[in-house]
């Protein structure tokens, strides 16, 4: 079976025989791959009235357990963006009535963000038909097979998600 970086792989080869490619075969596919993926769930958070950036911070909010809140430097950090852009996303989702800000009480001039009643039925909805649409391209993968990839890709990501 070939796929397009096959094809361009096999260029590179014929115009640059000086140089070693083969990163291109592993790289190219990942990026490609990603592309596709930042489509589908554009195209499944928007199914749910989402924004890829709404997803990522009302999930962030869901995974942290009943009660669903977080302080907004939490969040920032979780969602790697700078406090401006925290403060201006908080605002949209709590205009939508997906967050609010609560009084922090161990700190009397902080914040806590909770994830509404209707923010965790969209997060959910959205995770769930984002899941299905995600089992579907690993289906062809056995179970070893899924582990694998699993494996060497954190092994390739490790080194990168340190913290500088």
């Amino acid at each position: 079976m070939r796929d397009e970086v096959d094809g361009l792989v096999e260029a590179w080869r014929t115009e640059r025989p000086d140089l070693d490619v083969a990163p291109l075969q592993v790289l190219s596919r990942v990026s490609r791959l990603a592309r596709h993926l930042d489509r589908a769930r554009r195209s499944v958070f928007a199914a749910h009235d989402l924004e890829p950036w709404e997803f990522d911070v009302l999930a962030e909010l869901r995974r942290s357990g009943h009660p669903y809140e977080l302080s907004p430097g939490r969040l920032m950090r979780a969602t790697l963006v700078t406090s401006g852009t925290m403060t201006n996303r908080i605002d949209r989702l709590t205009e939508d009535g997906l967050v609010r800000r609560l009084p922090d009480p161990t700190d009397r001039r902080g914040v806590l963000v909770r994830l509404t009643d209707e923010g965790r039925e969209r997060v959910d909805a959205a995770l769930a038909d984002l899941l299905r649409y995600e089992e579907s391209l690993l289906a062809a993968l056995t179970t070893a097979e899924r582990d694998q990839l699993a494996t060497l890709l954190r092994t390739v990501l490790a080194p990168l998600d340190e913290p500088d």
